[in-house]
């Protein structure tokens, strides 16, 4: 059970990264945020309703998730604007990192944790794929420093968002509550952010207006539940097996996005970046599983 849920958690965050990716190449990435949190929100809400999930809301649960909530449009705006910038095939790899690094980093601050012989391999094995990634070395164009930037906030935003949220729940019906707490959050945020750059003359809506949203809209609510999805699914292996085995299966879901970009996009790597973003997979594997 715990293998199946992972594997299915690598398959929904694949993609939702791929969809969003995609969305974010013909609508501003805020836009892209702010609807699909918001349906995430909506049916995270029914559930937490349905759950009676309110049993569980104290202070500590919501300073978490509200922290949770202010970074993720920060992070996930970084993670689109790289995906819609940058190749698909180097993005998700290197983005992955931050899932895994971040939360070990906070255990070694927090709770006295420390790496194992494993992890330090695969941090040192992770780094040389980020950089290889980059496509630094070779003939070609390389990835544009701003992608790998971005890339990188992404990454320690998505780490820091994990953290946070397994800091605030403790219970299925706890985390479900956080989400949606976090989600919410990042409506409120990622509106204002919003709305800030509609006054400052940037339009919110792409070419084609509401009715492009409108048309937009299943995927983008795709990609708001798949998140909150592969959420449920993830709690479910961790609870039901070795977090370890959850953790090292779900952090495969680039490798979906990479397909999905290669298959549908024809998205081509030059074989110093294929290199790079599978050793920065492999890193990602090797921090979670050490």
């Amino acid at each position: 059970m715990t293998a199946a849920f992972a594997l299915l958690t690598s398959l929904m965050w694949g993609l939702a990264d791929f969809g969003g990716g995609l969305l974010s190449k013909r609508m501003r990435e805020l836009t892209v945020v702010v609807v699909s949190q918001s349906a995430a929100a909506v049916v995270l809400g029914v559930i937490v309703v349905a759950a009676g999930a309110w049993d569980a809301f104290d202070a500590r649960l919501f300073w978490c998730a509200a922290a949770a909530g202010a970074i993720g449009p920060v992070a996930m705006l970084a993670f689109y604007r790289a995906l819609a910038a940058g190749p698909m095939g180097v993005v998700s790899p290197v983005a992955t990192l931050g899932t895994v690094a971040v939360p070990i980093a906070v255990g070694m601050v927090l709770h006295g944790e420390r790496p194992g012989v494993v992890q330090g391999i695969g941090t040192l094995i992770a780094v040389t794929g980020v950089v290889l990634a980059g496509g630094i070395q070779g003939k070609g164009g390389p990835v544009e420093q701003r992608t790998i930037l971005l890339t990188v906030v992404a990454a320690i935003g998505f780490g820091a968002t994990i953290s946070l949220v397994a800091e605030a729940s403790t219970t299925l019906t706890g985390l479900f509550l956080t989400l949606f707490v976090q989600r919410v959050v990042n409506v409120v945020v990622g509106g204002g952010a919003l709305l800030v750059s509609v006054r400052r003359g940037t339009p919110a809506l792409p070419e084609g207006g509401m009715r492009a949203v409108w048309a937009a809209l299943p995927a983008l609510a795709f990609i708001g539940l798949a998140d909150v999805a592969a959420n449920g699914t993830y709690a479910v292996a961790a609870q039901n097996g070795p977090v370890t085995v959850a953790a090292v299966l779900a952090s495969l879901y680039p490798v979906v996005t990479a397909l999905a970009a290669r298959g549908l996009l024809q998205e081509r790597l030059r074989a110093l970046q294929t290199a790079g973003a599978g050793l920065a997979l492999l890193g990602t594997v090797l921090l979670a599983s050490g």
